[in-house]
C-alpha cells in the first residue's frame, strides 16, 4: 500500500488532504508538512531509509505557491535523486500544469480537493508504484454526454458545449479548450478528442493544434507557411496537414 505525504502551506487545507488520503484504501499511511522545507527534510529520511525501509515514502502530494522554496522548486531538487517519490500536484492554480508535466508529476488536481479526483490521482500513483492489489472505492460511471464535455474550474464542475470550442491546444497529459469566452484545461490527450469529436468538425492542423472548420475565419498563405484565422488568433499549419485541411475548407457547406 502506498505510504503519502501532503504538503501545503494552508492548515486545514493540509488537514483535510491528509484525512482523505488516510481514508482511501490504497493508502497505507499518510502524513503532513505545513511547508516545503519541512517536507525535503522528511523526504532525505525516507530516502536514507530506502524504498522497503520503515520511514519510507511512495508519494508527495504538493502544493505549489508556498512561501519560500515552492512546489515546483521542491519537485525540481527531488529529481537528482535516484529513485524520488512519485509527485502530484494540488493547487489552486491550472496555470502551471506544463511545467508540472515536464516534470513527470503523476497527476495536477485542482482546489477544492474533491475525493473522487483525489482517488483518480492515487489510482495513478499506485498503477506506477505497481501497488494495485487493493481495489479502488467504486464509483458510479455514466456515459459521457456527446454535446458537453465537463471541466473543472475552482471545484465546480461545468459542462461546456463542444460546439462552443473553437480550437483545442495540447499541454502535456492535458489539452487545454480555446472558447470566445476563455479557455479550460481537462486531462484528456489530444489524440483522443480528434478522435472523439472528427465527426463534429474538428481537424488536427499541427501536432499540438485541433481546429473546430466551422470557426476558421480565413486560410492565409505566406512565402511557403499555411496559417489559419480561428477568432483573433493565427495558428500555423504543418505540412503534412496543409492540403487535407485545405480540401476540407473547400468542401465545407
Amino acid at each position: 500500500m502506498l505510504r503519502a505525504l501532503a504538503v501545503d502551506d494552508e492548515r486545514p487545507t493540509l488537514e483535510e488532504l491528509v484525512y482523505l488520503l488516510n481514508a482511501d484504501p490504497r493508502i497505507g499511511t499518510a502524513e503532513g508538512a505545513g511547508d516545503a522545507t519541512g517536507a525535503l527534510r522528511r523526504i532525505n529520511r525516507a530516502l536514507e531509509s530506502g524504498p522497503d525501509g520503515p520511514d519510507a515514502i511512495d508519494v508527495v502530494f504538493l502544493d505549489i505557491q508556498m512561501p519560500g522554496l515552492d512546489g515546483l522548486d521542491l519537485a525540481r531538487l527531488l529529481t537528482g535523486f535516484a529513485r524520488p517519490p512519485l509527485i502530484v500536484f494540488v493547487t489552486a492554480h491550472e496555470d502551471f500544469a506544463v511545467q508540472a508535466f515536464d516534470l513527470d508529476a503523476v497527476d495536477y488536481i485542482l482546489k477544492p480537493v474533491r475525493r473522487e479526483r483525489l482517488g483518480e490521482a492515487v489510482r495513478r500513483a499506485a498503477e506506477q508504484r505497481g501497488t494495485t492489489a487493493v481495489p479502488a472505492p467504486r464509483i458510479p460511471v455514466h456515459e459521457p454526454d456527446p454535446d458537453h464535455i465537463p471541466v473543472e474550474l475552482g471545484g465546480v464542475t461545468r459542462f461546456v458545449p463542444v460546439d462552443d470550442i473553437t480550437h483545442v491546444e495540447a499541454q502535456g497529459d492535458y489539452a487545454r479548450l480555446h472558447t470566445d469566452r476563455g479557455s479550460h484545461l481537462v486531462r484528456i490527450p489530444l489524440s483522443t478528442l480528434e478522435e472523439r469529436w472528427r465527426a463534429r468538425g474538428f481537424v488536427r492542423i499541427h501536432r499540438r493544434h485541433l481546429v473546430a472548420l466551422r470557426h476558421i475565419g480565413e486560410l492565409r498563405l505566406d512565402a511557403g507557411t499555411v496559417s489559419v484565422l480561428v477568432g483573433t488568433e493565427e495558428l500555423q499549419v504543418s505540412r503534412r496537414h496543409a492540403r487535407e485541411l485545405r480540401d476540407l475548407l473547400m468542401r465545407r457547406p
